[in-house]
């Protein structure tokens, strides 16, 4: 690609991470024998946006960081994604990831197409008055790109729903009027919904559990090691260490816990609050063990669970992977050549466009909610996304036996179909050429 294509804007060049992302479609589009129209749609980002974001520093001095709001694909309805704050968010990650967003939302039949967003930070770097500023620069940053029928931000990796709550003040006070629908994942006080926080850790125990039903496993016979102990992370290991899964392993961003005879999952969570990982155990004789932070995943263990940051599992690593299960919470955590690796090797992935969907189904909810006004408690939102795991995975399950293919490609299939179905009802090549 020529400096002059990169300066007029005129490449038609695909990142590598979005390549590699899309690199799973083409099978996809055989098996569904999708248009032309819709795979050249689907090549495609709608709308890229970048921004510079000015934030006074508490020192008085001014830093600018870069922000980005992706919407990949709008056919079934508004944008939906998260928003995350890190050092190495740019605008191909963001671009990947909405790509994602389109395909996890309609796997599960969500009425709503793909988007993401993200700021080049370090938010551990940051106070909280910086980091309200970042939050309120970045809304005003997107202000026309957002909206509850436009694109529906929500967290991700170093938001939350603090961060949301800022997001919805700033674009309500720009607004001058109550939108609470435009962000999900806020404070339940400012509009959010019951079992917003924990939806994405537990809804993946709901697909992990549909899992473990169909191949006859109990619960107290796995064992489970965890990378990534953030949001999503500890709340799938509180969740499956109350069902009786064998918890022996968590890892963050500095280091691995493992103990043999099982984690104390809440009092490591402590642990982490307070600066540290430690190995708090159940058993009285193994005191754990700490080890090197990436040791994680190649534990000799039933269930390897990644709810860290994407491609964690790549070409250079697969070969340590021990695990012959692999829950993905995390988006994108396994490359596409280390996923055909672990297929050769019999290993069962159970696919982040279906395992991490419960954040975004709680989202669909507060959403629902924030437009009628009609609020509801904890345990109707549990039963209503357990319903809706339960629905569209038993879906994914019985198309992947029908047309004997992996869970991932099941899952691709179904979110594939119905986006290739919208776009066609609005006429196709074959349509307008009278061959339809």
């Amino acid at each position: 690609m020529s400096a002059e294509d990169k300066a007029n804007g005129t490449s038609t060049e695909v990142p590598a991470v979005l390549a590699d992302a899309q690199s799973r479609l083409e099978n996809i589009y055989q098996r569904l024998d999708v248009s032309d129209d819709a795979r050249q749609r689907l090549a495609h980002p709608h709308r890229l946006l970048q921004f510079s974001i000015p934030v006074r520093m508490d020192d008085g001095s001014l830093r600018v960081f870069q922000g980005w709001r992706v919407h990949y694909d709008i056919t079934r309805g508004p944008a939906k994604g998260g928003i995350r704050f890190h050092p190495d968010v740019n605008a191909d990650e963001v671009t990947a990831l909405s790509f994602w967003m389109s395909i996890k939302c309609a796997a599960v039949d969500l009425p709503y197409g793909g988007g993401k967003g993200g700021v080049q930070c370090n938010p551990k770097e940051l106070s909280r008055m910086e980091l309200e500023r970042l939050s309120r620069g970045y809304i005003r940053g997107v202000y026309e790109f957002v909206g509850p029928d436009i694109d529906i931000p929500a967290p991700d990796v170093n938001t939350d729903a603090t961060v949301m709550g800022w997001m919805e003040d700033e674009h309500n006070s720009i607004a001058r009027r109550q939108l609470p629908g435009v962000i999900t994942g806020k404070p339940v006080g400012l509009g959010g919904s019951q079992g917003r926080v924990e939806a994405t850790g537990e809804g993946a125990l709901q697909v992990l559990n549909i899992w473990a039903d169909k191949h006859k496993k109990k619960p107290k016979k796995l064992t489970v090691a965890v990378q990534g102990f953030g949001n999503a992370g500890y709340h799938f290991a509180r969740a499956a260490e109350a069902q009786g899964y064998q918890v022996v392993a968590v890892s963050d961003s500095r280091c691995t816990v493992y103990s043999a005879d099982g984690l104390d999952v809440e009092a490591v969570h402590e642990g982490k609050k307070k600066g540290s990982l430690k190995p708090h155990c159940k058993g009285k004789k193994d005191q754990g063990k700490i080890l090197e932070r990436d040791d994680v995943l190649a534990l000799d263990v039933d269930i390897l669970v990644l709810a860290a940051l994407e491609n964690a599992i790549h070409e250079d690593n697969v070969a340590d992977v021990k695990a012959p299960v692999i829950l993905e919470i995390a988006n994108g955590p396994v490359s596409s050549k280390a996923d055909a690796k672990l297929e050769e090797r019999n290993i069962t992935v159970i696919p982040d466009v279906l395992a991490n969907t419960g954040g975004v189904i709680v989202s669909y909810f507060e959403w629902i909610q924030n437009r009628t006004g009609d609020y509801w408690a904890a345990d109707k939102v549990s039963e209503r996304l357990e319903q809706r795991i339960r629905e569209q995975a038993e879906l994914i399950f019985q198309l992947s036996i029908d047309e004997k293919v992996n869970l991932r490609t099941a899952t691709y299939m179904q979110g594939i179909r119905r986006i290739t179905e919208a776009m066609d009802n609005r006429g196709s090549q074959r349509y307008f050429t009278g061959d339809q």
